[in-house]
């Protein structure tokens, strides 16, 4: 489901014109490499204010606002506001901004040609509306994007004529530089990115060394930001969950069996999503705070009752792991299924209408399923999350490289919990390529619109 880049000039296995691989010191390679680590420090500093933007966003509308209106806590019918106003700004966004606001998350994460630069405010503004307001999405393919966008936007300013290729190069270093600020590793925004767009052979040299050179520069200055800020910085880590002492051959059995069950939950949302999507995407301001309004009603319904807090089904989840994992003691068997059946469901209806990424929502429903499973014996609850992670990452997401990172990274007991998790991960894997007769993980389905190659000023 990942969107590869579609011309023979971005061919993945082939060099860029004008780069000569045999000399990696040529001067314009050293140019280009210079420029991009110059790029990682502007673009990792708006992504940190971007995030920051977007969580403060979150916050005051849904736990500051209604003091202000004097609402004292926010009562149940609440989301309904909030995800009804992201509807109509992501509607609008998508019917009048040049870029459409970004392609749909039920597309998975883009890979193409960097955007236009005119493109690059409807991308960020129907993001900031998805994220900010409600919507069940992810930040990471807006930031991969506007990453993009922002680096070739400020190679086409510094020089004047810059070729697709340069473009190209300097837009992926971009995108290195954002993601690896959300992920907080440039490593696995590196893999993220590289199996993604299936980068190989020379080309894989060529573009890993910038990006990661603009990644960790970045990295450098986000960490002083946050010191100085006193925000802190991004991190997958979850500290303080118990540790697992072996795996044993019940929890291999438990492996075998996430696998096969999470190919299923998947897909069946994504079939949804995209059902959805192809009705919408006609009509995106009369039918997307339509699809807000169903989100908020499952929020509203969940919480009425679990007698728990609506947003634990709204938003990408990126906040709300750690919580769920530290304290899975409080959540019932009933109370988990009831939030993956509204989560996953909301995630379904945003994947089709809202802007946003589709990772973090797909790490939190697999962690809710294993954390359900764990009931059961022979499954301790780190271990069926860290497994259900793992499984329904790779089913949404078709990268099973970054699947088993994502799990084994998010988890103090990662190492120890790798094999279980590759066991899940590979058969979940292999049940989702029979189920949807897909091809290679790097081809998906067909795009609403051709992504926009901008053309070199």
């Amino acid at each position: 489901m990942i969107r590869p880049a579609s011309t023979a000039a971005e061919s993945p296995t082939q060099p860029p014109a004008g780069l000569d691989l045999s000399v990696p010191h040529s001067r314009r390679y050293i140019k280009l490499l210079l420029l991009s680590a110059a790029l990682g420090v502007p673009i990792s500093a708006v992504a940190y204010g971007y995030l920051q933007l977007v969580h403060g966003l979150q916050h005051w509308v849904y736990d500051d606002l209604p003091e202000v209106l004097g609402l004292g806590t926010a009562p149940p019918w609440w989301p309904v506001p909030p995800l009804v106003l992201a509807g109509l700004l992501v509607g609008l966004c998508v019917r009048y901004l040049p870029g459409h606001g970004g392609h749909p998350p039920v597309e998975g994460i883009h890979s193409g040609p960097p955007p236009a630069p005119r493109e690059i405010l409807g991308i960020a503004l129907a993001a900031l509306a998805s994220l900010g307001l409600g919507a069940v999405v992810g930040p990471e393919a807006p930031l991969i994007a506007l990453g993009a966008g922002l680096a070739a936007w400020a190679l086409r300013l510094l020089r004047r004529g810059a070729d697709a290729q340069a473009v190209a190069m300097v837009g992926a270093a971009g995108s290195f530089a954002a993601i690896s600020l959300l992920l907080g590793s440039p490593l696995l925004g590196a893999f993220l990115l590289m199996e993604a767009s299936a980068l190989g052979g020379a080309m894989l040299g060529l573009v890993l060394v910038p990006g990661l050179l603009a990644a960790g520069i970045g990295a450098l200055v986000i960490i002083g930001l946050g010191s100085l800020t006193g925000l802190g910085t991004a991190s997958l880590a979850i500290p303080g969950l118990p540790g697992l002492v072996r795996p044993d051959v019940a929890q291999f059995a438990w492996a075998i069996g996430i696998g096969l069950t999470a190919p299923f939950v998947g897909t069946a949302i994504l079939r949804l999503g995209r059902a959805l999507h192809a009705r919408v995407a006609p009509r995106p301001v009369l039918a997307t705070p339509l699809v807000g309004l169903v989100v908020a009603g499952l929020a509203i319904t969940y919480a009425a009752l679990s007698g728990r807090s609506p947003t634990d089904v709204l938003f990408s989840g990126e906040a709300a792991l750690g919580p769920l994992l530290l304290r899975a003691a409080d959540y019932s068997v009933g109370t988990l299924v009831l939030l993956m059946l509204c989560k996953g469901l909301a995630y379904a209806l945003s994947l089709s209408a809202f802007r946003g990424g589709p990772v973090f929502p797909a790490m939190y429903l697999g962690a809710a399923g294993g954390v359900a499973l764990s009931h059961l014996p022979g499954l301790p609850s780190v271990a069926g999350a860290a497994m259900g992670i793992g499984a329904m990452c790779v089913v949404m997401l078709r990268l099973p490289l970054v699947s088993v990172l994502l799990a084994t990274l998010l988890l103090s007991s990662g190492l120890t919990l790798m094999p279980l998790v590759i066991v899940a991960v590979v058969v979940a894997h292999v049940l989702t390529a029979y189920l949807t007769q897909a091809t290679p993980a790097s081809v998906s389905a067909p795009p609403t619109r051709p992504p926009a190659v901008p053309a070199a000023s």
